[in-house]
């Protein structure tokens, strides 16, 4: 049975992203779960609707509901409250509800102006594959792989019949136009049609040989349905008749829809293309062949002019259905995410999925930079070289292939492996790749010249995964055969047999120092083992946090101090290496992680999953060590540290501010702080620069002072930027005299200035005649902002003889060197 598996290190990502030119689009942000902080891709299409009023297009599938405007084509919400994939969807005839089928085994209906949950129908006991409301949008009928059909209240949400007659799942189900009848395709190979008020069985059609997958009703008594052996059949309801089978396909159909005319019928295959039937003739009317993977899924607009379709290919596309003419495409909508991996820098991302062309994006702004197309089937594993130059891709047409990652060109293809290729990687110098198939073999390749450098034996079955060494003199290889081997690479020989694991080993990892090997697999668990002794030393069972059965993927951080996992349960886990406690849990993801890396500094992890997503995760930090410029710890270096610094220049002993540890707060010390701020802080904190009692005059001394140390050093250089930047801050462009605060007030207010030079200052206060109440002597003042309670003039309403003056207004007046202005304040009492 072919398999896909994971890769390590970029963000690499092999799926069928097909991500557009705009990042808005095709990387939406919308309903993130908590701890993520960015998505790319939609997930997966498993459903396609218009609302009747045609505004609207709907389109389920792995991480909940996209509602799309149907003209302009842009997201209009998302709605999620599924704990697994929607698999099914259907509007009411009104629009006003929309309802949705899960794995989670519940429906929702929802109301899709608001987003909210209206109500949540329970019953089925397992998973919804399909469900339709009636004419009247009084039932909802649904079938699943619980082998029943159900039809549901929609007022009071109960279930009001389970018809019980398929022996496996249902697979789809649909009501006739008058809404008496209701048919059911089953993979038992029939299809069944049932009265609705009696829930008594009308016909079994048993024409089909295989599994029947899609239903749809259409005009005057017609019913289609198609099976997993590409055939079509049309039955007449009142007779059980067949009426005829459309040929053309060549794989699955997955769906037929009928038109609303009931003249048209559309089919969707995994053959890639779409066919419009001639519902009464049954001949061929159109073929759409743009799609360049299976087609799951199609619509018809309500008036009949416009077809949508969902395909693996990760597009949505809209169709004019006279001219055959792809009018419209949404992308983003991608297949399962088997791996990703961040490149040298985290700014790129490479995709791959169930089909044979390799993606590449920018992660900054989603534009796709490159397809990588040559494989002849599946890619299944995609991995960068250390120094983000080259990618290499592994592939189940059984050849490995190197590409140029800038231009994006073939390189070499490497070919000797009779079976397809599970797992690749590079060493950390680029110059060797390592390759693990089906065949149970690793082989190890020349990069510069595509030569065959050896052959690894010792596996007894397919190579799951591969790891080398930070150094590159170890790989590790994990198998099916439940067996890690440790290789000596230059010897092209084995150092240790590690057994332990009960069932496939899929995934390896070195720490950083090469001196733990993490894995995990079937088993659930996660092991750490010392490299030199081959010893087990930690075994983690992962389904105490979420993640059930099977790990698929292991990480280091690249401290070495953090281990991330992620398998079934769709869940992400991360554990401390040193203690193996477990820190954190990610959930969000609809279904199970394929992979997960972190980003070169270890604040981000990326996790790839089957719903068709790639999820970014804000890591926990550990608090920051204390530094010795942070003067007040706080644990940031800022403004208020250099403050301190210059309140205590002088000061001699034990002191925080002595940063520099020689025993006397100086100068050296003021600078050091002020080169670990970085750039000097906006207008907006003045006020805590004032509070902190900073001066032009006191900033340009330090400055001089600096500049006579004649400091070489980088830190110090830029120190004494900042003080130059400082000083160009504090000093206003003009004087200026500012409104009081409060106004009106009483008894007491504050009259706040600025001045662009050191001057006299002095403020009078007038009455309404012109007469002075008070004159308050400043005195000498250097350039600077007076703007707080603690720097502005204060007056309390008082005269010059200590009296309280009356309620009226007053005027105040700023005396500061050549500068005078006047403004007017009033005292209420």
């Amino acid at each position: 049975m072919k398999k896909t598996m994971l890769f390590t290190f970029t963000l690499l990502l092999v799926s069928t992203l097909l991500l557009s030119n705009s990042f808005a689009q095709d990387n939406p942000q919308w309903q993130l779960p908590d701890g993520a902080s960015a998505r790319f891709g939609k997930g997966w299409t498993a459903g396609l609707e218009y609302a009747p009023d045609g505004t609207r297009l709907a389109a389920g599938g792995a991480i909940g509901i996209w509602l799309y405007d149907a003209a302009t084509l842009q997201e209009v919400d998302l709605l999620t409250g599924h704990t697994e994939a929607v698999s099914a969807i259907a509007y009411s005839p009104d629009g006003s509800i929309l309802a949705s089928g899960s794995w989670d085994q519940t429906i929702r209906l929802w109301d899709p102006a608001t987003g909210e949950t209206i109500k949540t129908l329970t019953g089925h006991e397992d998973g919804i594959l399909s469900v339709a409301f009636s004419p009247d949008g009084k039932t909802l009928v649904s079938g699943g792989y619980d082998d029943t059909v159900r039809l549901w209240d929609i007022d009071t949400g109960g279930n009001v019949q389970t018809l019980t007659e398929h022996e496996d799942w249902v697979s789809s189900v649909a009501f006739n136009q008058d809404g008496d009848m209701i048919a059911s395709g089953s993979w038992d190979q029939t299809v069944r049609v049932w009265d609705v008020a009696t829930g008594d069985p009308l016909h079994t059609f048993i024409g089909h040989t295989s599994l029947v997958e899609t239903v749809a009703f259409g005009w005057g008594g017609t019913l289609a349905s198609g099976d997993y052996d590409a055939m079509i059949h049309l039955w007449n309801v009142k007779t059980g008749e067949k009426i005829r089978t459309l040929t053309g396909h060549t794989s699955t159909i997955y769906e037929v829809v009928f038109s609303a005319d009931g003249g048209i019928l559309a089919s969707a295959s995994e053959d890639d293309t779409i066919r419009l039937w001639n519902a009464v003739t049954g001949e061929t009317v159109k073929i759409f062949t743009e799609h360049t993977a299976d087609v799951y899924r199609v619509a018809f607009s309500p008036d009949g002019n416009t077809l949508a379709s969902g395909s693996g290919d990760a597009t949505v596309r809209l169709w004019d259905v006279d001219t055959g003419e792809n009018i419209k495409t949404i992308t983003g909508h991608e297949s399962s995410v088997l791996s990703v991996a961040f490149g040298p820098e985290g700014r790129t991302l490479v995709g791959r999925s169930w089909d044979q062309t390799i993606r590449v994006w920018n992660t900054e702004t989603g534009e796709r930079q490159h397809f990588l197309v040559g494989h002849t089937d599946d890619v299944d594993v995609v991995v960068f070289s250390r120094d983000g130059r080259k990618i290499a891709s592994g592939s189940q047409d059984n050849t490995v292939r190197l590409w140029d990652a800038e231009t994006g060109a073939h390189l070499k293809t490497l070919v000797a492996h009779w079976a397809y290729i599970i797992t690749i990687a590079f060493s950390p110098d680029g110059t060797l790749l390592a390759s693990g198939s089906e065949d149970d073999m690793v082989r190890l390749w020349d990069v510069a010249t595509g030569e065959r450098l050896g052959r690894l034996y010792g596996h007894y079955a397919g190579v799951e995964t591969l790891a080398f060494s930070s150094d590159g003199t170890l790989l590790a290889s994990g198998s099916r055969d439940a067996v890690i081997t440790l290789w000596d690479v230059a010897n092209k020989d084995y150092l240790h047999f590690l057994f332990g694991h009960r069932g496939h080993v899929l995934t390896v990892a070195f720490n950083p120092e090469g001196t733990l090997l993490a894995s995990g697999g079937w088993d659930n668990t996660i092991r750490l083992w010392d490299v030199a002794t081959g010893e087990e030393m930690t075994v983690m069972q992962a389904s105490d946090y979420g993640i059930e059965d099977t790990i698929e993927s292991v990480a280091f951080s690249h401290d070495g101090k953090t281990l991330a996992a992620g398998g079934w349960g769709n869940t992400i886990g991360l554990w401390d290496v040193a203690t193996g406690k477990h820190i954190a849990t990610f959930t969000g993801h609809t279904s199970r992680v394929e992979s997960v890396a972190f980003n070169s500094d270890g604040t981000v992890l990326a996790s790839g999953s089957r719903d068709g997503t790639v999820l970014l995760w804000d890591i926990p930090q550990p608090p920051p060590l204390p530094v010795a410029e942070d003067v007040n710890g706080n644990g940031i270096v800022n403004i208020l540290d250099l403050a301190l610094v210059g309140l205590r220049l002088g000061q001699t002993g034990e002191n925080d501010a002595d940063v520099n540890g020689d025993g006397i707060v100086d100068i050296a010390d003021l600078v050091q702080v002020a080169g670990a701020i970085g750039n000097v802080p906006a207008a907006p904190t003045m006020q805590s620069l004032v509070f902190a009692n900073l001066t032009p005059a006191a900033v340009e001394g330090w400055l001089i002072q600096a500049q006579g140390l004649d400091l070489t050093d980088t830190r110090s250089q830029r120190g004494i930027l900042f003080l130059e930047q400082l000083l160009a801050t504090l000093a206003p462009k003009e004087t200026a005299l500012l409104p009081n605060y409060p106004n009106p007030f009483n008894p007491e207010t504050w009259i706040p200035y600025q001045l662009a030079n050191d001057a006299d200052v002095t403020l009078i206060v007038y009455d309404t005649k012109g007469t002075p109440v008070r004159q308050l002597e400043v005195g000498y003042q250097p350039a600077g902002f007076y703007t707080n309670r603690m720097k502005a003039a204060y007056w309390d309403g008082r005269n010059e003889n200590g009296e309280t003056v009356a309620s009226g207004v007053y005027f105040y007046q700023l005396r500061a060197g050549d500068y005078t202005a006047l403004r007017q304040m009033v005292i209420l009492k």
